[in-house]
Order: structure tokens, then sequence, then C-alpha cells
């Protein structure tokens, strides 16, 4: 159904996923199964030091509705119903978290050739109202997100967003935390064969006066397994090698090296997703 420019969250998004997706630092093993009916079982657990957490989700699908529920080991209860074009253009989606009364919430997202806009409000008594709107084309999209705190009266956040596609390159710009922090991002399909991909993100305080830069790649060994790496201005670099040892079931190892460390030391993560 996204057409157009697409939601605010787009923009940079592919950046982003190249810098940080699948990147683990902690062992995760997750396993996905589905029944003749189109229902989806996902039991993950994560080892996180001396600490494990797990959870089990269960996905149900019935022409333009979805319903997604997932128990966790915290005793919590995420439910999230979604409805797909009740009317053209237009998705509704509702979640609510037990026993956590205040984190229900309802979204509407209207998704046009040239503009698209998501609205959501809280189910409590003072809510926190979120807006973002992007107008543009799927080559110059400009956007604003924004977080209004009916309780106290004030803006939770204010940021504002530029994307531009062009064939291989995707540029974005970012203004964050009421003008505080500002991002600008870099993504380029160096070689579509080998699904070559450099990318990069920079980011500055003006408060702080501090700046971050992270540059990453990604590389297809074969049709298969795909190599990832990255670095930032800290010395810290990170690598992954993900596989796709069976349709829709990944392993993934990944590992950082922090070189400014009095002491050199390093973490290796390990995340499995069996999809069957």
């Amino acid at each position: 159904m996204v057409k157009g420019p697409g939601l605010y969250t787009e923009i940079g998004k592919k950046a982003r996923d190249l810098l940080y997706k699948d990147y683990q630092g902690d062992q995760k093993f997750s396993v996905t199964t589905y029944s003749s009916t189109g229902v989806a079982i996902t039991t993950t657990g994560t080892n996180k030091g001396s600490v494990f957490l797990g959870d089990v989700a269960t996905q149900v699908k019935n022409k333009n509705f979805t319903a997604d529920v997932k128990v966790s080991t915290d005793s919590s209860l995420l439910t999230t119903l979604t409805f797909d074009e009740p009317a053209p253009g237009l998705k509704v989606i509702v979640q609510a978290k037990l026993p956590d009364h205040k984190s229900g919430k309802a979204e509407v997202q209207y998704f046009h050739d040239y503009a698209a806009i998501s609205t959501s409000v809280g189910f409590t008594a003072s809510p926190i109202v979120n807006f973002s709107g992007v107008v543009g084309s799927n080559v110059l999209a400009l956007g604003t997100d924004v977080a209004f705190n009916t309780e106290s009266g004030n803006f939770k956040h204010f940021n504002a967003g530029l994307n531009f596609t062009k064939d291989d390159l995707i540029a974005s710009l970012i203004l964050n935390d009421k003008g505080e922090k500002l991002n600008a991002s870099y993504y380029q399909i160096v070689n579509p064969l080998t699904n070559t991909v450099v990318g990069a993100e920079i980011s500055h305080n003006f408060t702080t006066k501090e700046n971050a830069i992270t540059v990453g790649t990604q590389h297809a060994i074969d049709p298969l397994t795909t190599v990832k790496a990255r670095v930032n201005n800290a010395g810290v670099a990170n690598a992954l090698i993900q596989h796709e040892w069976r349709p829709k079931s990944f392993f993934t190892v990944s590992g950082e090296v922090d070189s400014r460390a009095i002491e050199k030391s390093a973490k290796v993560g390990i995340a499995l997703a069996l999809k069957p």
C-alpha cells in the first residue's frame, strides 16, 4: 500500500539499517513456525550477560486484518491490531501492553502519491499526541515529526527531515531534539549484482559541540551469504556475517572491538533466526 514519499520513519532508514541492523552484542535465538492456516508463532530468547530474556509471539492474518500477540518473560502482554485499507490509502493500528494500561495507543496512517501522514494518540486522560507528515515524491521528500504532551502543554520532541533519492544514491538530513542535534546520512549501492553498499552517518550536537561519525559497508559473498562492517570515530569497529541456510532462515555471527580501550576488549554475538 505504501506509495509516494512514504512515512517520516523512512527518511534515512536505508542508512540506519546498513549501519545498525543485525549487529548483535548478545546471544540471540529465534524460531518461527507457520501453520497450514497461516498462523505464525515466533519464539525468541536473548542472553544478556547473566540475564536471559524470552518471548513468544503469535501472528494471525485474515485478508486486510493482522493480529500480533507477544508474551514476554517479564509478564507483559503486547497486542497489536492492524487494519490495512479500511478506506483507500488508509491504515489503522491499535496497540496495548498489559499490565501497563498507559501504554495503549491508536495510530492512523494515510498514504497519497505526494504525501504521507501518521497520527497517534495514547489511551490516557492526558495523552501524548504524535503527528508526522511528509510531502514530496519518491525522489525528494520533506517531513516533520512532532510529539505534544497534553498534560504539561509542552512539545516532547520536534524533528524535521529531508530525503533525496536518485538512482542508487540516498541522502538524508534530519534535525532532532528540538533543533539541538543534526544528523546527515548517505547510502549508495555500489554494485547491485553483489549487493555491495556503502553508507555513512554524521551527527553534530549544537549544545555540546560534539560530533559522531559512523561509516559502514556490506557485500554479498554469494546469493545466500552477506558480510557487513562498520567503524565510528570512537574507535569501535563491528563486523558480521549472515547466512541464509534455508528460505527465511538466517544464521548471524557478529563481533565488536574497541581499539581505544586500555585493555583490548572484544564482544561476539550470535543470532539464529529459523523461519521454516
